[in-house]
């Protein structure tokens, strides 16, 4: 397989860590422990890694070599590697009255599947799913917050 080939699937790359970005950077503006790095680095991994496993069964070098790719292992394989990084972003708060990172674990969760997505080739539903994450994150935060300031006797933002 020649070099050109391989670089099909950068724009695919690129993509996924520009929507994983976008929700990154919400992540970093509230000085979470995953930000706009970590959240590029996820998406555009996944994407790669699903875009190497389409290459890799297209490519005729393995044809007849008995190499069997079953792509929805690779996502089950994604799903554990980002559960793992999720975990190290959830700890206890001090003196033991909650957690604090499930929100940005979840988001982990969510641009590793963005990155899935586009690493399948599903553009449109990978902006789409982008966009409502960062409705979930944005508007939804708000709402929480003027419900707890209501029942505080105040405007107030809760914490995630």
């Amino acid at each position: 397989m020649d070099w050109a080939a391989e670089l099909r699937i950068l724009p695919d790359v690129l993509y996924a860590m520009a929507l994983g970005g976008a929700i990154g950077y919400e992540r970093e503006l509230k000085d979470r422990p995953a930000g706009f790095r970590t959240h590029m680095l996820v998406a555009g991994t996944a994407a790669l890694l699903l875009g190497l496993s389409r290459m890799v069964l297209e490519d005729a070098h393995y044809a007849g070599a008995g190499l069997r790719i079953d792509p929805l292992r690779l996502v089950e394989a994604v799903v554990a590697g980002i559960s793992f990084i999720g975990a190290g972003t959830i700890f206890a708060s001090r003196g033991g009255h909650g957690v604090e990172g499930i929100t940005t674990a979840a988001s982990l969760l969510a641009v590793a599947s963005i990155g899935i997505t586009v690493g399948f080739g599903y553009h449109v539903l990978a902006l789409a799913v982008t966009l409502l994450t960062l409705l979930v994150r944005t508007v939804l935060r708000w709402v929480e917050g003027r419900k707890a300031g209501a029942a505080k006797g105040g405007a107030g933002a809760g914490r995630d």
